[in-house]
């Protein structure tokens, strides 16, 4: 799932090398924190959280097909 969700961020950056993913395991779920160049954050996030909401959706498909519970969390 990492893979799948670092290779969709790396796409959309103009720095992919400053793309780092921390997972966090949790009781029941995964948590995924991902940290981008300050200058590629709007193109992540989207307009109105659209592009976020795409990879969360695209993350969270992933998952069910592992039957796992995943949150992606974008940091400043």
């Amino acid at each position: 799932m990492k893979d799948v969700l670092e290779v969709l961020i790396k796409n959309l950056v103009d720095n992919p090398d400053e793309v780092s993913i921390t997972e966090k395991k949790e009781a029941k779920s995964i948590c995924y924190e991902v940290k981008v160049a300050k200058d590629d954050m709007g193109k992540v996030i989207g307009r109105q959280g659209k592009m976020a909401k795409a990879i969360r959706a695209i993350i969270k498909a992933v998952a069910t097909k592992e039957h796992k519970k995943v949150n992606v969390e974008f940091l400043d």
